[in-house]
């Protein structure tokens, strides 16, 4: 499976495995440019295809804007299931780059949280969708 490429012979160890069954998202990653669960995907598949993985997301030495918004708003607790919440979020923003509160909550749907209860995931997503609009590359204060 692509997760396990990922994670075993490219070392991209921020792609994580969760529940092995497409259940909690924490595998998310981008196939060329739409996110995906990596856990359902065989390696093979991805072949010749553009795979971008949580440590791809951000600039050189800098945060995406959803990143961003994870810290900022301290939308993740113990982090596990933040690189594919985080995946997801870019897909959310760039199919609805003002996305209201329901309508995050209802595409997230696909990515566990054991820890938060969501909140302050929202108020990321709404934070990195704001900075996005307003053409943001550099981190807030930078």
């Amino acid at each position: 499976m692509l997760v396990y490429y990922l994670r075993d012979v490219l070392e991209l160890t921020g792609t994580h495995i969760g529940c092995n069954t497409s259940q909690c998202g924490a595998c998310t990653v981008l196939l060329n440019g739409e996110a995906v669960k990596a856990c359902t995907v065989f390696a093979a598949q991805a072949d010749g295809c553009e795979v971008t993985t949580i440590e791809g997301l951000a600039p050189e030495g800098g945060l995406h804007p959803i990143q961003e918004g994870f810290w900022e708003k301290h939308g993740l607790q113990c982090g596990f299931c933040t690189p594919g919440m985080i995946m997801a979020s870019y897909q959310l923003l760039k199919d609805h780059p003002n996305p209201s509160e329901e309508e995050i909550r209802h595409d997230l749907k696909g990515n566990i949280c054991r820890c938060t209860g969501y909140e302050n995931i929202v108020r990321a997503v709404q934070y990195a969708a704001e900075r996005m609009q307003a053409g943001a590359t550099q981190p807030a204060g930078a």
